[in-house]
Formats: structure tokens, sequence, C-alpha cells
């Protein structure tokens, strides 16, 4: 971390070598006498320094960043440029690819997507697929790419990643870095992709073109964007100027800047080296181009000094232009954070409104012997005291919480703060009561399974605090992806959304990040077949801890039995759960209390 009292190095160095070997025969210095394996490790030396590396060609700079720095970006949230590729050319990029290094999650990367030349979202909008970076040994089980002109057998990859139940892989990691990008289109009888960072190469070899999606049959283009997951991109170069324009290469001074983790409390006697070396700071440069500066790089300073407890100013100056040079004008940035004195002790003084957790078991998660619940904090107050005799309560959110075993009984949680101080509170944990319902209306989706996404919805059912809610349908589905089967909505009853889960490992919303999964199915091609028609019971419960669980047993046409769960999606208002049903290219018949006890499996 820079200051304002800077320390001027200079490092130099030369170094030098002389090498003059001859022959044994005649004294040459490996000349064309020379004795053949002497020419043959030659050979082997220069070979070595060829790289490997595609030659590219027209490359112009075109700099600017795809997603949260903060690796906040979820799916389908951030997307490049169009690039605009005309049939019988090629499309190269560059960027760097900057993964999360505390998050190994296999599918947290960046995908290729690949459309008709229409905008996104626009009237005739038609995808040729997705192609993901990532790659494993089972592409049934685990989606790298998707979409109906994009096929799994055409794909190779000298990385393939084999996630864990919990879908990490610290090989992901591999993948980052400076990455090139091919979309080649030159051949009459072939279509490729290849993603390569030098260590990891994913390749895409289909020996056919695609077909012409265009409406209009005189237009051959396809557009191609980048979308990120959990990591962001600084893209670099393109040999196609893209819709919109290049982003110029000059270089560009610093408009300003936004402080990343800055800590909201620190402690008495810490140094302000040590209490801001997380911090970051996102610069924004001429021209909308952002990257993300660490603390080294950053002039510092707080006001008033961090001797006397209370609210402080802290200052940061960054003087920088994109490329390094000082700029003509620094850009400052300012945040606040309170120095307090050091804890020494800590002590529950008001309970947690809701102490009364509650689980279920289905033929999903029957199998689990790790499952937990997470404590609700809710009213609870915390009361610190402190190196100075002083006491204050402190907030909930910067105290931590042991975890709650999801089997009936009573449990002491530890609530312990960032120095190690601890108290503990006590909870209950009992086996929530269930009850079948049936939806309205009874019959969602077209029959035919033409139902567009989002369109049709039953009618939210709340979901009482402690409470289990269990609905049993037949799926029927088109089978034209993964996800054309049912989708459950978790709501408020104003449709305020906490959660929405496919049946296929897949979701989104505030409350969902949180949740534990299940995983894929580990063949997704027979699972997908038999959906049509499956028999699905689908669990809800209402945990009284700010969480719900979502549970699925769906037995296919095949006589085979699938599950999967959605545990603990946080964000929940106990007094404020419901729930509904909407389809994808599926319809649901769903059947009444009576003829669905026979489907219902209880394990306690």
């Amino acid at each position: 971390m820079k200051h304002l009292n800077k320390i001027a190095s200079i490092l130099c160095g030369a170094a030098f070598g002389i090498l003059a070997i001859t022959s044994c025969e005649g004294g040459d210095l490996y000349g064309v006498n020379s004795p053949s394996w002497i020419s043959q490790k030659i050979d082997s030396i220069e070979n070595s320094k060829k790289s490997n590396e595609e030659v590219l060609v027209g490359m112009q700079e075109d700099v600017y960043t795809i997603g949260k720095s903060d690796y906040t970006s979820g799916w389908w949230s951030s997307f490049s440029k169009y690039y605009v590729v005309p049939n019988g050319q090629k499309w190269n990029a560059v960027l760097n690819l900057n993964l999360n290094s505390s998050d190994d999650t296999y599918y947290k990367n960046f995908a290729i997507i690949i459309t008709n030349d229409v905008d996104r979202g626009g009237a005739g909008y038609q995808e040729y697929g997705a192609y993901r970076f990532d790659a494993t040994g089972d592409s049934a089980k685990y989606n790298s790419q998707w979409g109906k002109y994009l096929y799994f057998k055409y794909t190779n990859s000298t990385q393939l990643l084999a996630p864990d139940a919990n879908n990490k892989d610290a090989n992901v990691q591999k993948l980052g870095g400076k990455v090139t990008i091919t979309v080649d289109r030159t051949s009459s009888n072939a279509f490729k992709i290849k993603i390569t960072n030098g260590t990891v190469t994913k390749t895409y070899e289909q020996p056919y073109k695609l077909p012409n999606l265009n409406a209009d049959a005189s237009d051959t283009n396809i557009r191609c964007f980048l979308v990120p997951e959990g990591s962001y991109i600084d893209f670099l170069q393109t040999n196609i100027v893209p819709i919109g324009g290049l982003t110029s290469a000059k270089d560009k001074a610093p408009v300003s800047m936004v402080l990343q983790n800055v800590p909201d409390e620190v402690t008495r006697g810490t140094a302000l080296d040590k209490a801001m070396s997380n911090i970051s700071a996102e610069v924004t440069y001429e021209e909308g181009v952002k990257k993300v500066i660490p603390a080294s790089e950053l002039y510092i300073s707080a006001i008033p000094d961090m001797d006397v407890p209370g609210e402080k100013n802290l200052v940061v100056i960054y003087n920088k232009t994109f490329k390094g040079e000082n700029a003509a004008k620094p850009i400052i940035a300012y945040a606040k954070f309170n120095v307090v004195n050091s804890i020494a002790s800590i002590k529950i003084t008001t309970a947690p409104t809701r102490s009364h957790y509650y689980f279920f078991n289905s033929a999903a998660t029957s199998g689990l012997t790790d499952r937990t619940l997470a404590f609700d904090p809710t009213g609870m107050e915390v009361t610190a005291t402190y190196a100075d005799g002083s006491s204050a309560v402190i907030d909930n959110s910067k105290l931590k919480f042991s975890s709650v075993p999801a089997s009936a009984g009573t449990y002491n949680v530890t609530v312990s703060t960032a120095n190690g101080k601890t108290d503990n509170v006590s909870v209950s944990v009992s086996e929530s009561e269930s009850a079948f319902v049936t939806p309205n209306p009874s019959n969602l989706g077209a029959t035919d399974n033409t139902g567009a996404w989002w369109s049709v919805f039953t009618d939210n059912i709340k979901v009482p605090a402690g409470k289990t809610y269990v609905v049993s349908f037949t799926n029927y589905s088109s089978m034209a992806g993964n996800w054309n089967n049912f989708v459950t909505i978790l709501r408020n009853s104003v449709n305020k959304e906490y959660a929405v889960v496919r049946s296929d490992n897949y979701g989104w919303g505030d409350g969902y990040a949180a949740s534990r999964n299940s995983g894929g199915q580990a063949d997704w091609a027979s699972w997908l077949a038999a959906m049509n028609g499956a028999n699905v019971t689908v669990y809800v419960t209402n945990c009284n801890n700010g969480t719900a669980d979502v549970q699925a047993v769906m037995k296919g046409t095949n006589g085979k039995t699938y599950v999967q769960y959605y545990l603990g999606v946080n964000t929940i208002d106990v007094n404020d759960l419901c729930f509904a049903f909407t389809i994808d290219s599926c319809h649901l018949v769903f059947k009444s209390t009576a003829s669905s006890k026979s489907a219902f499996y209880h394990k306690g």
C-alpha cells in the first residue's frame, strides 16, 4: 500500500553470456560437420521455442469490462457487445478472464452465446446455443454447453473437471488469465469454436455448417456475445468491429472510483495499512473502461487519526492512467469507518424471536447425514463489553453463528465475534407436519407442450411457519431441453420472489445462492426422456428460521426414481411464504389430495 511519502528506487542489472563449444573432430562451432546428436539437440531446442499459439490477424484494441469486479454477476446479467460474424469469416477475440479465487464452482467462468442476427430478446431472436469454457467428463450431468444446434459429441477439452457434490472443482481456476477465442465460419463444410488460455484448450468441431436462423434468407450473419457468471472479463482485442464500435486504444485518464471491501469497524491499535489491506477500488476511466486497483497501488489516509475511538473518514487517492502513466489529475474517493475498542466479552441480552425450527425428510433427503439448518438471529440482541469497560449492542451482521443439525432435538448455537469471544443460545428442532394440497388450476400449460416460458402460473399457496405442503402431479415435457419441465416459485403474497428453482438443478433469486442443491442427474438424457409422463411429488417446507426447503421426487416413465432438492433458500419472511408453479414447453396435471396419497413418501 502506498502512502503520500513515496520512496523511489531504481533497479538495474546486466547479464552477459558467451558460448563457444567446438566439435571433437574439427573444432567447428556446431557447424554442418557436427555430430548428428548435436544437430538433433539444436533442432529440438529450436522447435521448443516455436509457439503453438494461433497467429491472430487484423486485431484491434477494444478495451472494456463485462461483469462486476466483485464476482457477484449472476447468469444472464452482464453481456459483452455484439460481434457479427459473416459467413466465410472468422472472429478472434482476446480477453482477460478474472475468476474468484475463493469460489471453485465449476460453472463460474464465461460462455459464448451464438445467435442469429437479431438483438437479444428481440422479435425473431434465436440462439444456436451457449458454449462455456469449462468441460467435464460427464457432459450429460454437467451442462457446459447447450442449445438445439451445439452438440456435446463435437467438443473436446484438455482439462476435464470433476465437480464434487457441491459443484466444486479447484481445477476451474486453470481457466483464468489471458484467453483467446476463435469462432470459425471459413469452411463450407464445418463450424468451429476454440477457447484457449495456453493451459486449457476447449474446442468444438462440427463437420457441417450452421443452418441459417435469420428470417431474411439473404442475411447469413451470426452474432456472438459473452456472458460471465461469478467472474468478470476485461475485453482486450477483436478482429471484428462490434456493433456500437470499438473502445479506443489510446490511453485513458481516470475519471472516478468506487471503494470496495472497506471494513465497517477497525479495532483500536490496528495500523492503517493492516486495517485496509483488503480494500480495492474499481476505477472508471474515459470511455467507461473499468479496472480494479488493489490496495497496494492506492494512497490512503484516515482523518482524524486512528488513536481515538470514533468515526473516521478514509481518504483514498489514485493517480495513474489506464496504461499506468502518471495522470494529469488524480482522483479521490471517500468512505467512513469506525475505530472501536477491542471486545473483551459478549452476552446475549435478548433472545431471538424464533428458536423452534423445523425440517422434513422425503425420499429426496432421507439419505443425507450432514444436513443442517441455519440459525435465525432475528430479534436477538448481543451486548459486548469492551476493553475500556464500556458496553454496547453489536449489530448481528458482525457476528457468526454455528449451524443447527436437521434432526429432532435441542441444540446450543455458538455466537461468536471476529476476535473469538462467544456466548450460546438454545434452539429446538422438530419434524414438520405435512399436508397435501392441490394447486389451482389443476391443469397448467397447453397439452401439446407449446406453452411459453413464464406464461401461465398456478395460484399462490401459502405455507404456514413450521409446515410442509405436498403437491403431486404428472409432468409432461416437450423434451427439447432439461429445463422444459416443472418450475417451482417461492414468493410472498404480493409475488415478490424469494427464489425460482427448476427440476434440473438450476435456480435463481435473492434466496437461491445460499441454498444447498442435490446436484444434477447421473444420466441427463435418460432422465429427460423419463420426465414426459413422470409422476412428481414436490414438498415445500417453511422451516421457521427465515429459510425454506424444496424437495422433489420424480418417478420416471422408465420406472426409475429421481430426486432434486434445494435446502435452505433464505431471505424468507416466515409469516409470508407462498409457492406456485409455472411451465416452459411442458404441462402439468395436478392430482387431488385423495389420489396423491399413494405417491407420498415420508421418513422421519
